[in-house]
Parts: C-alpha cells; sequence; structure tokens
C-alpha cells in the first residue's frame, strides 16, 4: 500500500478549502461572541467515562478508544464536543445562573454518518445551560439559522420535533428499557410492519397513537391540528405540542420552510425536550443539528437544564458557491531596504505579497499573483503581470 495514502472517509484539507473553513470558523465565532458565548477549548482526546453519555449505545458506536500506556485505563477520542462542555459547565465554571459557551474544534467518528461525510469533522457550536424555558429553546434555534444565513447559505428548510411527546406515551405504558429502545428504533426508522408488532400488546388509546407518530409529519400548522386530534392528552404531550406552535411560529421568518416531525427521536437518550435540525438541497444529510438535553449533566454530578447546535464546517463549505482564489503581489528576492519597506508596507495594508524565490517567470502563476513589483526611477511599483 502505498503511504501517502489516507484511510478512508478521511481527507486533507488543501488551500483554498482551508483558508476558507478557516474563516468560516472566525466569522462564526466573531457572531457567537458578539451574542455573549464565551469560547471553551476542551481537549481532543479524554477518559472514555467522560465522553461516552449514558445510554448512548450510538456515540459508543461512534467514538474511537485506545489504552493510556500512562495510567492504563481506557482514551477517547472524543466524537461530540458537547458532553465537555457540560463536564466544563458543571465542574470548572460551576455558575449558578445562565451560562452560554460556544465550540470549535475538531471531533471524530469511526463511521462516517452519511455517503460523502468525512470522519474528522470541524464541529462549531453554542450551547445555552442553566436555563430550562422555550426562550433559550428559541434563542438557539435562531442562533443557528442565523449563523447559516451568515455563512451565504440560504433556502434552509427547519425541521423540528419533541421527545417529550413518545416519553409521554412512554411513561404511560410503563415500558420497560428493552421495549422503549426497539419502540424508538421503529419510530426512527418508521418501520410501520415493526411497530405495529410491537404495539399489540397495549391498550387502545396507547397503540393508536404510537403507530399515529410515523405518520405526523409535514405543515406546522396542519401537524399540529392533526396531533391534538390523533394523540391522547396527557400533560407531557399538551406541553410539548405547544412548545412546537410557539417555536415554529416564531422561526417561520427566518427559514425558507419550517416542518415538524413526531418521530424524529434522533439522539433521544441524549435529549429531553424539544429537537431539531436544518436541511439544505445541495446535502443529503443535515447541516445543523441541536436540541435541549436537560439529563446530561447527570453524568458530571450536577444536572444543569441547556441546550444547543453544532454543525460541521467542512459540510458547509460543499454548499457554498466557489470563489475565486485572492490573487497577490509577486515581489522579486532581493535583500533591498527599500523593498521590503514596501513589502511590509504592502503586507499591512492587506495585500499578499510573495516572494519569488527561483525568480523563473513560468513559474509565476503557481505563486497565485496578478501583478508585480518592479523598480521604475529607483521607487517600487506594483504593475500588472
Amino acid at each position: 500500500m502505498q503511504n501517502w495514502l489516507l484511510p478512508e472517509y478521511i481527507q486533507d484539507m488543501l488551500p483554498d478549502e482551508a483558508w476558507r473553513v478557516e474563516r468560516m470558523r472566525a466569522q462564526l465565532l466573531d457572531l457567537l461572541r458578539k451574542s455573549g458565548y464565551q469560547l471553551v477549548t476542551p481537549p481532543l482526546l479524554e477518559y472514555a467515562e467522560s465522553l461516552l453519555i449514558d445510554d448512548s449505545h450510538d456515540v459508543d458506536l461512534r467514538t474511537f478508544k485506545l489504552v493510556d500506556q500512562l495510567s492504563g485505563r481506557t482514551l477517547a477520542l472524543r466524537a461530540d464536543i458537547t458532553p465537555q462542555v457540560a463536564r466544563i459547565d458543571a465542574h470548572l465554571l460551576n455558575r449558578q445562573g445562565v451560562a452560554r459557551l460556544c465550540y470549535a474544534g475538531s471531533v471524530l467518528h469511526t463511521q462516517p454518518a452519511g455517503l460523502t461525510r468525512t470522519r474528522e469533522l470541524l464541529q462549531i457550536g453554542a450551547e445555552i445551560y442553566g436555563h430550562g424555558g422555550i426562550e433559550s429553546d428559541l434563542e438557539i434555534q435562531q442562533l443557528m439559522l442565523q449563523s447559516l444565513a451568515f455563512l451565504g447559505i440560504r433556502e434552509v428548510h427547519l425541521d423540528l420535533g419533541h421527545v417529550g411527546v413518545f416519553r409521554a406515551l412512554a411513561s404511560h405504558a410503563k415500558l420497560g428499557k428493552e421495549l422503549e429502545n426497539e419502540l424508538f428504533t421503529a419510530l426512527q426508522s418508521k418501520d410501520s410492519a415493526a411497530l405495529q408488532f410491537l404495539v399489540q400488546p397495549f391498550e387502545e388509546t396507547l397503540r393508536n397513537a404510537l403507530m399515529a407518530l410515523p405518520m405526523l409529519y409535514g405543515n406546522c400548522a396542519e401537524l399540529l391540528a392533526r396531533a391534538h386530534t390523533e394523540l391522547p392528552g396527557y400533560p407531557g404531550i399538551h406541553a410539548a405540542l405547544d412548545e412546537l406552535k410557539t417555536v415554529s411560529q416564531k422561526l417561520q421568518p427566518m427559514a425558507a420552510t419550517v416542518g415538524i416531525d413526531l418521530a424524529d427521536l434522533r439522539g433521544y437518550h441524549y435529549h429531553s425536550g424539544m429537537v431539531f435540525a436544518a436541511y439544505h438541497a445541495g446535502s443529503h444529510d443535515a447541516i445543523a443539528l441541536g436540541g435541549r438535553y436537560d439529563d446530561l449533566g447527570k453524568s458530571f454530578g450536577r444536572a444543569r437544564a441547556a441546550t444547543g447546535f453544532s454543525m460541521d464546517l467542512r459540510q458547509l463549505y460543499r454548499l457554498l458557491p466557489s470563489q475565486a482564489a485572492q490573487l497577490g503581489i509577486c515581489a522579486p528576492h532581493l535583500g533591498d531596504t527599500a523593498l521590503c519597506d514596501k513589502i511590509a508596507q504592502l503586507r499591512a495594508a492587506g495585500e499578499m505579497v510573495v516572494v519569488d524565490l527561483l525568480g523563473d517567470a513560468a513559474l509565476r502563476r503557481e505563486l497565485q499573483c496578478d501583478r508585480e513589483l518592479v523598480l521604475r526611477d529607483g521607487v517600487w511599483q506594483v504593475v500588472a503581470l
């Protein structure tokens, strides 16, 4: 095997992509800073028990693990930064009020999330800790849509869901853990045949409600009207539907379309309330994800209300229109003091100045320059190539 080949679904970022992704990261972090979010940078590697969330089998499957040569304990490479931020909020910051935190860094997955995805994501996100009301859900979702629009990604579809609906049904059915997981899998995959088999022992109201969930998706107003008719009037269900109504109405102006899917239980073991995902015609997969996860802090001994979102900058880069490379100024390789001063002046003004070490005019195109510095009448001047 050639030693320059990379593992499957692992890619280099070449100059055009690398520079643009870095600009995207800087722009979004500045937007988050202006919105009151404080930056944290957790390590790529931690003890496995800190990164593997209780009952989250999907996170466990996505996580690379290795043995620490110093302690003998199992370490893990993070597959998601959110658990690390929850740990920081719970123990290092230990605030009593609201904390707004943001982050940007690489995460690694054992398997790609989609056919065209990389296993090394550049994840950026924001989270609110210490507030359990709908106001923080709304702020996070608005911030996610603002971030996408800020990057120039238009025509975004927003999908809303709420795990509280299924949790209310599961609570009334008094499900065991195994059956609850089987129902979750059948609902998430919208497998009506498997679902019909699993709900046979339930009383009619619960059976009909669970069978209705896979079909309860679509336009917000129409969907909510159907849900009130087809689902039992449990307090947990009514509260979830009311939250979805409020948020969907507020977010309508910020997205091309907004829909609701009550069978979307993505991250069910992770999330505790409203969940959401942004989609774009240019991607097979969601381009941003998020939701409420009030129980996550339990893993670190301090449960805190929390909601947040994350997105992969490498995925978003592929949705942006191509841009012409920034062209610079070619300068000769001389020890001339006046030339050095001119180069410094141009760079201070924001110009890219490339010193031509080889002095080969035929290779100047590789330097990505459309101008050059020439000495005319004793003065260094910029002229077109």
